[in-house]
Parts: C-alpha cells; structure tokens; sequence
C-alpha cells in the first residue's frame, strides 16, 4: 500500500510539474477577446488553453505545456512568442491597445524572456544594416560576410544571456534559431545570385556546400524544435520536388503531401525524423483545410508514411480538431447541463441531430449566425433536432447568453461545464477557432458530417438535405453566412421530400 502511495504521489507531482500558470491584466480589456497560449514548436499549433479576460482585464488559468519552449501568446487577432518553462507561474501584463505585442513579465519567466527581447532588438537594430546588396557579392566575399554577421549576432547572444541570467535550453534554442536564418540567406545567395548577376551558369563551391553542411550538424534537434528550419529545408529541396511532381502522372488527382510523401522516400540524406516532421508541416500547411481537402485521403498519407509515434499524434490531434470526429463513428457520449438545470445529453428522438457549438464570446454569432439559423431550424425542424451547445466559461453566463441570443429557436440549449476545458470540448476537438461550429449526428447517434463553419456552405445545405430527406433552395457556393439561405419556411405536413 505504502509503495501505491509512494508512486501516486510521483504521478502527482509528474503531472503538476508540467503545467504553466498564467495570470495578469490587459488594461481596457474586453471581456468579448480571449488570451490563448500555442505551443509554437509542434506540428499541431493548437491552442493550449483560452482564457477569457473580465471587465477590468484580469485573467487566470494554466496548461498543460509539452515542453519547454516558445509558445505563441494571441489577443485581439495579434500575436507574440514567449519562452516558458513547464511548472512555471507567468505573471504577465499590457495595454490592450497594444497588448501581446507589447508586455511586461514579472515571475518565473521574466529573465528568458527578457533574453529574447534584448537579442530581438539587437538583430532588428542589426538587419536594418543589411540589404541586398550581399547577393550581388562574389561567392568569397559573401561567405566572409555572412560569417562575420553570423559571430557578432552570436557574441550578442552570449553577451545578453551572462547579462541576464538565460538557461542554458533558451540560448541553445535561439542560437539554433539564428543559424537558420543565416542558412535560409545561404540558399537565397544559392538561387538567386546568378540571376542578380546576370550569371545563369552560376554555381556555388564545395567550400560553400561545406560551410552550409556545418551549420546542419543539429538538424534533427532543430527540425524538431524550429519551424522556420522546416521552412528553410523545404525551400532547400523546393526545384526538386516541383521536377519530381511534374512527372507524377496522378498529379492532378492527388494530395500534394502524396507526392511529397513519395518524394521524400526517394531522399537518401535526410533522416527519417527529418522526414516526418517536414511532411507534417506540408500536411498541415496545404492539406488541413475543411472546405477542400478529403480527410480520408490526408489521413491516409499520415498513417502510412509518418514513422515518429510523436508526429503522427500530434499531426492526427490537428487533423481531428480541424475536420471534427470521424464519419460514421460513435459519437462520445458526455454530461451536458439543460437551460432549466438538469442533466442531459445529446438525445436523439430517433431523427438526426444537428449540433451547434457557441459561445457569448464571440462577436459575429448573434450579428451573422443567429439569422441565418433561425431560417434552417423553420426548414428542416420536422425532420431534424437541433442542440446548441455553450462554451462559456460559467453556467451564469450560458443562462444569460441562451435566453437573449436563442429565445424562440426551436431545440435544446445545453451547457458543457467548463467551456473550452469542458468533456464535451475534449472529446468533440472544440476549440475556440471552431466556435460557432456545426456537425451532425444521424437517427443512431453516429457523426453524420464533418465540422462545418459556414450556414451557406453548399457542403453544409447537401448534408442536411441527405440527412433529412428535404430539399433546401439551391445557394451560392461562395455564400458568407447570408441571411437568405433559406426562404422556404414549410411546416412538417406541407414539407416535401425527394
């Protein structure tokens, strides 16, 4: 029992550790922004953790951070990056005029920080000296150049981290960073210098080929933690996969990750880990898109040729937030909470459900949704159940919120206790960009679609009307959540059907 105990407690405190507590004040913050904190290193870049912030601009929460490292820190549709550390307390504030781009940080985080502030003003102060000019440069005299740039940016690296004090993780991270960008000048001298100079046989030497190879001696560690060095690496291998490509003869009917996945199996150099983190980014740069891309078809690709147990969840966590849960699987069952205080869930009735996740927060529902659902509730009523599901962050607020935004609406309004941390918001991969977001469950309780966002998808219309057997007014495909989706409004006896 004692041993139990003993390993619970190191369970506990594993647990514990990782988590960053965030606190602080937007001063003229509005309670309608959230504050969200993305692990910028990974493949998914999904949100963490979305706090909302009161009418005098605090706001509190914490996360569950993977690693250490930078993280992207949005408000009010702007964004800066932060150092963190996990088992952290971040005690951060601003101006909401200018606030994330502009902050001071007390606590834990403030000397890594600070770091990054002093060597970002330092590069910036120094880059405003470079120009173009460089690529014009022979190849000796721009290898001077660039190493000469590449050892006084290094030397204020040093310099700021004795100064204040930086562990030894974010120094090592932002040195791997600038020497990304001295390798992404390095490819842009390689591809560019013969057309500046009017030289189209130009060629780089093995004394530059070798120089390059020595600053990739980390390229696992970097592939792993930079993004902007997956970047550089596509942007190195990018005239040979558009030739590769353009002899594919299904090119026209496949992924572009496909193709890539195919290039890349005929690479010898780089290593697997390499590959898979640079085909996660392809996937999640060209092929995660809900309105065009076949979910099958990319899941498919990242299944059979992603090796990495670590990339291929933290890929499949970005694909299942941005196409909802797989067609024709269970949906989860969770505990929701009715507008008159009882418990619920997603009941059934025996007819398909459509399911609308909201929240008060945000600005456009009740201007731009709220009108053109009421039009698909009247039409499709007789034959499908409508839940409205709420993220707000208390029980007080979803009351209010369900009484003034959806009062006359014919369905059931729940509330996922917990918002965005929620069971519901868990298991059904809500997050805060999905909000307000539609998906359907069929008379069985199985997902029936994927996420949409749109009301005047056409997608979305020939998803209801399968499911329900009506035929909605034909739309414009290109429609913006218009009004006038739907002008029939027939009852369940003149209703017809196909």
């Amino acid at each position: 029992m004692k041993k139990y105990l003993f390993l619970l407690l190191i369970s506990l405190l594993v647990v514990s550790c990782s988590k960053v507590k965030v606190e602080g004040n937007v001063k003229g913050g509005s309670p309608l922004e959230r504050i969200e904190f993305i692990e910028a290193s990974g493949v998914a870049t999904l949100p963490l953790v979305n706090l909302g912030v009161d009418e005098k601009g605090n706001f509190k929460g914490e996360f569950k951070a993977p690693k250490n490292g930078m993280y992207a820190m949005t408000y009010a549709g702007k964004m800066n990056f932060i150092y963190l550390k996990k088992g952290q307390t971040l005690n951060i504030s601003g101006d909401a005029a200018t606030f994330p781009e502009v902050y001071k940080i007390e606590g834990d985080a403030k000397k890594n920080n600070d770091f990054i502030t002093a060597t970002q003003k330092f590069l910036e102060s120094y880059s405003s000296k470079l120009n173009m000019q460089l690529l014009q440069k022979n190849e000796p005299e721009f290898l001077a150049e660039i190493k000469k740039i590449h050892s006084d940016l290094e030397k204020n690296l040093d310099d700021n981290a004795e100064k204040l004090g930086a562990d030894s993780e974010v120094i090592k991270l932002k040195k791997d960073e600038l020497t990304t960008n001295i390798l992404t000048f390095l490819v842009q001298y390689q591809f560019a210098h013969g057309q500046v100079t009017g030289d189209p046989s130009f060629k780089v030497s093995k004394n530059f080929i070798d120089y390059e190879k020595s600053l990739t001696e980390n390229n696992d560690r970097m592939v792993e933690n930079l993004p902007v060095y997956r970047n550089y690496l596509l942007n190195k291998v990018g005239k040979d996969f558009q030739a590769f490509a353009e002899k594919q003869k299904d090119k026209d009917n496949v992924t572009m990750s496909t193709i890539f996945a195919r290039f890349l199996g005929t690479n010898k150099e780089l290593s697997q880990k390499t590959k898979d983190y640079l085909l996660a980014f392809v996937i999640a740069k060209f092929d995660l898109n809900p309105y065009t891309s076949d979910v099958e078809k990319v899941k498919k690709v990242s299944d059979e040729s992603i090796k990495d147990s670590e990339v291929k969840k933290d890929l499949n966590s970005a694909i299942n937030a941005v196409f909802g849960l797989k067609k024709g699987e269970v949906a989860p069952t969770v505990n929701l909470v009715k507008l008159n205080g009882k418990s619920g869930n997603l009941e059934s009735n025996g007819k398909p459900t459509l399911v609308m996740s909201y929240a008060s927060w945000n600005p456009y529902i009740g201007q731009s949704t709220i009108p053109v659902l009421k039009e698909v509730v009247n039409f499709y009523k007789a034959k499908v159940n409508f839940a409205y599901v709420n993220l707000d962050d208390t029980k007080e607020q979803f009351t209010k919120t369900a009484n003034a935004m959806l009062k006359g609406i014919p369905g059931t309004s729940y509330y996922a206790e917990g918002g965005l941390q929620s069971e519901y918001a868990k298991k059904f991969f809500i997050y805060g960009f999905k909000i307000p977001g539609f998906f359907l469950i069929d008379k069985d309780g199985k997902v029936a679609s994927q996420t949409f966002y749109n009301l005047g998808d056409a997608k979305f219309v020939e998803a209801m009307n399968k499911i329900s057997g009506l035929q909605a007014p034909s739309v414009n495909p290109n429609a913006q959540l218009q009004n006038d989706l739907l002008q029939q409004n027939p009852n369940a006896d003149s209703a017809k059907t196909k």
